[in-house]
């Protein structure tokens, strides 16, 4: 008998695609979507949508919103597209690439006003994505062209 506060439900996602219910997946399962380890994931198979899950969640909290191979795409061109610009701020202001890509997607959401609670890329939309990637080829043409001055 447990005593204390009740522990809440593990929260399962909903499909962005078709409105199921995604099912948690870890390795060796048959719906599990990667051939190695990456951890847990909330999967969507008829959509072939998942999204992993937060490091030490208890719960299972998946880390945003379902993706299909489409929006993964999309991410990964994004965290390309970041990187240059993390890159630059580690070397700038000495801090690591959690905190320069963490301080990047903070940027990044409010210069598009995005209405995202938690600044990372797995909330973001196929739309948001591509939103992003036009934005920051945008600031770094105009990098460029600024001259610089000491």
């Amino acid at each position: 008998m447990r005593i204390g506060r009740p522990i809440p439900a593990s929260p399962q996602p909903l499909c962005n695609y078709c409105g199921g219910k995604a099912v948690l997946a870890r390795a060796g399962e048959e719906a599990y979507p990667y051939l190695e380890d990456h951890g847990p994931v909330w999967i969507c198979a008829p959509c072939q949508a998942w999204i992993g899950v937060r490091a030490r969640s208890k719960q299972h909290t998946p880390l945003g919103r379902l993706a299909d191979a489409a929006l993964r795409e999309e991410k990964s061109r994004l965290h390309d597209t970041l990187e240059p610009l993390v890159a630059a701020k580690m070397r700038r202001d000495g801090v690591n690439a959690f905190e320069a890509r963490g301080k990047a997607m903070k940027w990044l959401i409010a210069s598009l006003h995005l209405p995202v609670e938690n600044p990372s890329i797995h909330a973001l939309s196929l739309e948001e994505c591509e939103q992003a990637i036009q934005f920051i080829a945008e600031f770094q043409a105009s990098r460029r062209r600024e001259p610089s001055g000491s």
